[in-house]
């Protein structure tokens, strides 16, 4: 490990503070919960910093028994507390209260980071109504107190200490975010990543409130990470072991780490990290290693003849079933914008194809074996990309739109015509069905009744999710085909609405339809279309007055508003047994109307995409292992089972 001197003088400082608590969102994302955990992450990933330069080796990590402050120690070599030439005062000061300050601008601090650069620290001490940091450096221990970005005490030396590194204490402000409450689940799932991406570094969490430490240390590193996640999603590798690349002298003092490995899994999958920072949203790095990918395979199965006469081969028949791991270290990363989700810098394309794209190639062909089962997988793929597309043009002549319409039978529609206004509600059961249709506005809403549990869209091929009867006449219905080639154009109703009954068998359909949404018409989703209507479970009578509850927890707080107002009242209380129970002016009143229904919007934010797709593929896929180990997992939760 190269020396580099790290003081006061290293610490370069561009501009002010006083931004951050009028518009944190252009700092973190948001005041959201999102917005909440970046704070932690930030001090997190300068600790991490110090590790990826060789100057710490444990992190840990305590979530306070409040769930509201935490606490990031490293026993890296501690913030540098002399006095700043320019400042004139301790360089600890600088770092946490002037907007980019830091060791990460000259060089002279670290050679790679991920951090921001000076930002991180003193955003997070802005939003923050408390921080305290303790250093160890030097052979003494120092302290120093902060409220909202500002110091509250000058720099106090507690005396001799042993050993380095640098303890941050923070408190987010209530001020600034709706909650303050950490996610445990969150927090080890991050830091897990974090000790996947970081061979070697010893990341401890330790939750007060749970009386729990957990310990992630992983020798083997993405490898190992790449291993764990293809055992969980449990779709079969084609092949036996990964590819496995790793630079440390490329140009530009770039290090990259890549490891793939080729799965039945019908989709790509694939995780980029700069500087051990996920990029949600990928950027050059990713283009860079598909690029390497795509002309790495093609051209060791070109050289092979091992491509069947006219068949056309896409990049992405190539990638389907991918996954694989990207983790980039670099000197200077740009990220569009402040919370990292997507690399910007231009050369960091090139790097990653110059690191990969050769070695590919040379592995396939030093493991025959591999690269035959891998052209299969990609020659598969491209047949089943060409098949689908035959079928789908079929579903898309019969339900396209036009005059023409091959409606199902058994849809209601209505008589509005422009699709902005129509909303579809899509029932359980034909006895629902009938109220619905009833109580419907015939103007803009139309009711398509579909007959018990629909096909598993997750653990199905797609050619019998097209033959599934009920699947089918959803696709009829909406007009806008599915797959590579819906046409969202094409869409006949802008609301579509799942209207099942409020138990446990309403919830499971409604899971199933929301799967198929998901895995096949996803763009249905991505803009907004899906909903999940609410009707009521009871029904709640009190002298002359009604109320309707959605689950247990609404009839209680129900029954204790009303006798918080009168003692002894007589309340009556009705649970539905299906929505066919309820009169076609009922389920009006309560569900249909856009006056007085509730309706939730189903979303899915840009940093829980991966997070959905893993519950979608654990809970819903083959596996019942995955199945059983969530419950249990979660057995303690439940008040109640509907059975």
């Amino acid at each position: 490990m190269a020396e580099s001197s790290y003081s006061g003088k290293d610490i370069e400082v561009l501009e002010g503070l006083d931004p951050v608590r009028k518009r944190p969102g252009m700092y973190i994302g948001g005041t959201d919960a999102r917005g909440l955990h970046h704070l932690l992450w930030e001090i997190v990933d300068n600790s991490v910093d110090e590790a990826v330069n060789g100057y710490a080796r444990t992190i840990t990590v305590t979530l306070h028994r409040d769930r509201s402050s935490v606490t990031v120690a490293d026993d890296g070599r501690g913030i540098p507390v002399d006095i700043h030439p320019q400042k004139g005062v301790p360089a600890l000061e600088v770092i946490l209260t002037t907007l980019h300050a830091g060791g990460k601008f000259g060089g002279g601090g670290y050679v790679t980071s991920g951090g921001l650069h000076g930002v991180g620290a003193s955003v997070v001490n802005a939003l923050s109504t408390e921080l305290i940091a303790r250093v160890k450096r030097d052979g003494r221990k120092y302290r120093m107190t902060f409220s909202r970005g500002v110091s509250t005490e000058g720099l106090i030396d507690e005396g001799p200490g042993r050993g380095t590194g640098t303890e941050t204490f923070f408190r987010p402000d209530p001020e600034i975010f709706p909650s303050v409450e950490f996610s445990s689940d969150r927090i080890r799932e991050q830091l897990e990543v974090k000790a996947y991406l970081n061979a070697g570094l010893e990341l401890v969490f330790v939750d007060e409130a749970a009386s729990k430490t957990e310990t992630f240390a992983y020798d083997e590193g993405i490898v190992a990470m790449l291993q764990h996640r293809i055992a969980r999603d449990g779709h079969r590798p084609v092949h036996g072991e990964p590819f496995i690349v790793r630079q440390d002298t490329l140009m530009d003092g770039y290090r990259i780490e890549v490891v793939l490995q080729w799965t039945e899994a019908p989709k790509e999958s694939v995780l980029t990290f700069v500087n051990g920072i996920p990029t949600r949203d990928g950027g050059t790095h990713e283009q860079g290693l598909r690029e390497a990918v795509r002309s790495a395979v093609r051209a060791y199965m070109d050289t092979h003849d091992m491509l069947p006469k006219k068949l056309e081969v896409s990049a992405d028949d190539v990638r389907e079933g991918l996954v694989g791991i990207v983790n980039l270290f670099m000197v200077d990363p740009q990220f569009q914008g402040q919370t990292k989700d997507r690399l910007n810098n231009a050369e960091a394309r090139p790097r990653v194809v110059q690191a990969t794209r050769l070695e590919l190639e040379q592995w396939l062909n030093a493991h025959p074996t591999t690269g035959e089962a891998i052209a299969q997988r990609v020659i598969q793929a491209a047949r089943a990309r060409l098949a689908s597309r035959a079928a789908v043009q079929q579903v898309r002549t019969r339900a396209g739109g036009g005059k023409k319409l091959n409606l199902p039978g058994k849809l209601a529609d209505c008589s509005a015509t422009d699709p902005t206004d129509r909303e579809l509600f899509i029932v359980e059961g034909d006895s629902a069905g009938g109220s619905a249709k009833q109580g419907r506005d015939r103007t803009f809403q139309a009711v398509l009744p579909l007959r018990g549990k629909v096909l598993n869209a997750e653990q199905a091929t797609a050619a019998k999710v097209r033959a599934n009867k009920e699947l089918d006449m959803v696709i009829k219905a909406l007009g806008c085909g599915l797959g590579d080639d819906m046409d969202l154009s094409k869409l006949r109703y802008h609301r579509i609405i799942l209207l099942m009954d409020a138990d446990s068998d309403g919830h499971h359909i409604a899971t199933l339809l929301l799967t198929f949404f998901y895995r096949y018409m996803r763009p249905l989703i991505d803009a907004g279309h899906v909903y999940l209507a609410q009707p009521p479970l009871y029904r709640i009578d009190h002298a002359k007055e009604t109320w309707w509850a959605l689950d247990d927890g609404d009839r209680d707080r129900i029954i204790r508003q009303i006798e918080s107002k009168r003692r002894n009242a007589q309340i009556e209380t009705q649970r539905f047994k299906g929505l066919g129970e309820m009169m076609p002016k009922t389920l009006k009143e309560t569900t249909l109307d856009p006056e007085t229904r509730r309706l939730l919007q189903i979303v899915i934010e840009p940093d829980e995409a991966r997070e959905t797709e893993d519950t979608i593929s654990r809970l819903m896929g083959k596996d019942a292992s995955e199945r059983y180990r969530f419950i249990m997992d979660h057995a303690e939760e439940v008040d109640d089972i509907d059975v």
